[in-house]
């Protein structure tokens, strides 16, 4: 979540990147500051479709299980399509609606409120496939602006689309390999299901089985990943360009590579005390709270940033990225600017991290 911070910070007041991160024309502190960002969404998602497989397992019956996801998930559509659409865009006028992250863990916990009454092998298989099949359908297209070409954004393709003239919807998160993490996760609750040792040894094993399983999928540059990887004028160059997986949509590559590393992290720290543990914590016990609320800090606060330094020219509350090259500040700047947002967010996550521990009997809480 903190790692998260650091690219929404970069995207207002900091230097731009595009969404493919060109190796060539991008520096390697500018390159590894967007990478390190990739691992969030993934983990966001895997760990989701985990907590619902645990919920099962601590008593809550399918349908109960069943209802939860359906209408957690409805609104987390609805907080993406409302509340943090205006996070991000200040534009009252909805003349931009970017579909991301929390669309797509809203969408995906509807599929799975559906793939819950399947046993746990069949529902990570389902997950299994889509992640790794979905690259097949990487060169299908329709007729721009056609109701197939929506369906294929929403489900696949990553593009924009224009609902009403001067109104424009860009699904940055396909939903079909998003919903496929998400079922792997809750098949990944079925290996959890063990002792402390017996857990690590499982999250070890597979993360890195689905590291050595990027390295050769992306090595083999046959498919994976629709920007295939290039030698370049240096070792460093090409390290970039073999890292520079897809995003959006989440290419199996994107995948393996975020996935891997991220298990073998999960079994390094589970069970064990280190620095800084209950500060991060805190944040993790209030993962949507902290998610709304950093995004209108970190818009309000560039807001005052570009017109303190800048002048009120500079900042353009409809195109908030879309800044000149005097309003771009450096990576320190930037990664101060993140210290600043996250020690600002502590205390109002502590406090709401501790209402949601005292306050069990105010089920909305938990759809926060």
């Amino acid at each position: 979540m903190i790692l998260m911070a650091i690219d929404h910070v970069r995207d207002f007041v900091g230097p731009p990147v595009d969404f493919r991160l060109d190796v060539t024309k991008t520096s390697a502190a500018l390159f590894f500051t967007r990478w390190i960002t990739h691992f969030c969404a993934p983990v966001f998602v895997l760990l989701a479709g985990t907590s619902a497989y645990l919920q099962a397992a601590r008593g809550k019956s399918r349908g109960e299980l069943s209802r939860f996801l359906l209408t957690r998930g409805a609104w987390l559509v609805l907080l993406e399509i409302t509340v943090i659409r205006l996070g991000w865009t200040f534009d009252p006028g909805y003349h931009i609606t970017p579909l991301q992250v929390i669309w797509a863990i809203g969408w995906s916990m509807i599929a799975l409120a559906g793939l819950v009454h399947l046993p746990v092998r069949v529902v990570a298989a389902i997950g299994v496939v889509m992640i790794a099949g979905h690259n097949l359908f990487d060169g299908v297209s329709f007729t721009g602006g056609s109701a197939l070409d929506v369906v294929g954004s929403i489900l696949h393709a990553s593009r924009p689309f224009e609902p009403a003239p001067g109104h424009y919807v860009f699904v940055a998160y396909p939903l079909v390999p998003w919903i496929g993490v998400m079922a792997a996760g809750y098949g990944l609750g079925a290996l959890l299901e063990a002792a402390p040792g017996e857990r690590r040894a499982r999250l070890y094993k597979l993360g890195a089985a689905l590291t050595l399983a990027f390295v050769i999928v992306r090595g083999a540059n046959v498919y994976g990943d629709p920007s295939p990887w290039t030698s370049q004028g240096s070792a460093l160059s090409t390290a970039l360009s073999f890292l520079n997986c897809r995003k959006y949509p989440p290419s199996l590559s994107y995948l393996l590579m975020t996935l891997g590393p991220a298990l073998l992290a999960l079994g390094a720290l589970e069970g064990r005390e280190f620095p800084g543990k209950k500060v991060l914590l805190v944040f993790g016990r209030a993962p949507l709270f902290y998610y709304v609320l950093h995004l209108y800090l970190i818009h309000a606060s560039a807001a005052v940033v570009h017109y303190v330094i800048h002048g009120p020219k500079v900042f353009d509350w409809h195109d908030p990225m879309g800044l000149p090259a005097e309003a771009q500040h450096g990576l320190p700047f930037v990664y101060g600017y993140t210290l600043a947002v996250v020690a600002a967010l502590y205390p109002l996550c502590r406090w709401f991290a501790e209402l949601k521990r005292r306050r069990r009997d105010l089920v909305f809480l938990s759809y926060l």
